[in-house]
């Protein structure tokens, strides 16, 4: 069975990879792993926009965990390796790896990242946009 498309208005033009990222973004949040909050950071109601996406990696090291965008998205992973030189008698911290994706909307930039005290934040900065209005010449053709 195929899938209706959400977006099937004849007004809405190449709005087909809104699509595939809504699609996307259905299926990552299915993962709990690691929490997370997103906050918006100083005033609402002026621009630029300011947020800060704040992750529990409590466990992992700057060395562990990786920030990084492609193709506008935000993707952040940690890897922990396994020590096998410890012998545990209860292991209720698993050492388990994980990759979160955000999607970012056209013009959103990251602005940097900080780990402390086992929570990794990303802050990120979405400029006022250009106002631009672009006239079109109209060809005559006989």
């Amino acid at each position: 069975m195929s899938r209706v498309p959400t977006l099937n208005s004849p007004f809405l033009l190449g709005f087909d990879e809104i699509e595939r990222a809504l699609d996307r973004v259905a299926k990552a949040a299915n993962d709990g792993y690691p929490p997370y909050n997103i906050e918006r950071v100083g005033s609402c109601d002026r621009p630029p926009e300011r947020l800060r996406i704040t992750l529990a990696v409590a466990g992992f090291s700057r060395e562990e965990l990786d920030v990084s965008v492609e193709e506008n998205q935000l993707v952040i992973r940690g890897r922990q390796v396994d020590d096998k030189s410890r012998v545990y008698l209860h292991r209720g911290i698993a050492a388990r790896q994980f990759q979160r994706t955000f999607l970012l909307a056209d013009g959103m930039e990251v602005m940097g990242a900080d780990l402390r005290n086992g929570l990794l934040s990303v802050d990120l900065i979405r400029p006022e946009p250009e106002r631009v209005a672009k006239r079109i010449d109209i060809a005559v053709r006989d």
